[in-house]
């Protein structure tokens, strides 16, 4: 079953270990790739288990390949499902995509055709993964740089309609939405107006590159100004929701993605003073 968690938190690299072991840092709650302690032993798995003795967390995976047509890895599964048993995390992620086929991976996260077929593939799959885990998991939205000739519906559309569908719930990558809103020149509010307020359970914010036509997600710089702003408007669209940064490269000092995190706080602060006043 997955378990209640709220406020801020960040991702776990291993450039800050030793903050969150010597000062245990104000930060709500953090994320772990779940590959990365998929392992037998070593150093990654000693610093999870004495960093989850002060921090709840979440596991947030890359490999699942939902959408793909190969069978589902159950070796994988099985690999997942013990680790959450080790680290006992609220909730489990992953993403609405596709990262190989024929048994290749591609190692990037590839977007899903916008179709009714997709769906039922998707959805049987969905199933399939949450029976195994024992609990709902979270999928979350990936960022895109073309489409498929084949789409039949708005990539928000299908999103909503996966999660209703499945009975999964949504990390929603605000990036993400962004990025993809400037590569394919739709308006990224009304993706997030779309966005089933009961299955968002988790929020991502993170950087891009911009390369002025167009952008990619990378993950190696700070939260810009358009995506706080869109993250405004996310908030006063679903109400508060937990919400984290992630930095992948170019990882800086600690305090600097503290500084994000307070930054993500005072924008949920304003907004429930309004409701509160409401």
């Amino acid at each position: 079953m997955n378990q209640p968690l709220a406020g801020f938190g960040l991702g776990l690299r291993v450039e800050h270990y030793g903050d969150f072991v010597e000062t245990r840092p104000a930060v709500d709650w953090l994320e772990v790739i779940s590959e990365n302690y998929m392992v037998p032993g070593g150093k990654p798995l000693h610093y999870l288990d004495r960093i989850r003795r002060d921090y709840p967390m979440v596991m947030h995976g890359v490999s699942l390949s939902i959408g793909s047509t190969d069978p589902l890895d159950r070796t994988y599964l099985e690999a997942l499902k013990a680790l959450a048993d080790r680290v006992q995390p609220a909730w489990i992620s992953d993403h609405l995509c596709w990262t190989g086929v024929d048994h290749q991976n591609l190692h990037d996260l590839l977007p899903m055709p916008y179709t009714e077929a997709a769906l039922r593939h998707l959805c049987d799959r969905i199933q399939q993964v949450q029976e195994a885990l024992g609990r709902q998991i979270l999928l979350e939205n990936v960022s895109s740089y073309i489409g498929y000739a084949q789409d039949e519906i708005p990539e928000w559309e299908f999103v909503a309609e996966v999660a209703k569908r499945a009975d999964c719930l949504l990390l929603l990558d605000v990036n993400n939405v962004y990025v993809s809103s400037v590569n394919h020149g739709f308006d990224p509010h009304r993706y997030i107006s779309a966005m089933p307020r009961t299955r968002v359970r988790q929020i991502h914010l993170a950087g891009h590159e911009n390369h002025g036509s167009y952008l990619i997600d990378t993950h190696d710089h700070p939260v810009c100004d358009p995506v706080w702003a869109l993250y405004d408007y996310t908030l006063q669209a679903l109400g508060t929701v937990p919400t984290m940064i992630e930095r992948d490269a170019h990882i800086p000092p600690l305090d600097q993605l503290l500084a994000e995190l307070d930054r993500a706080r005072a924008i949920a602060a304003r907004h429930a003073n309004v409701r509160d006043a409401a």
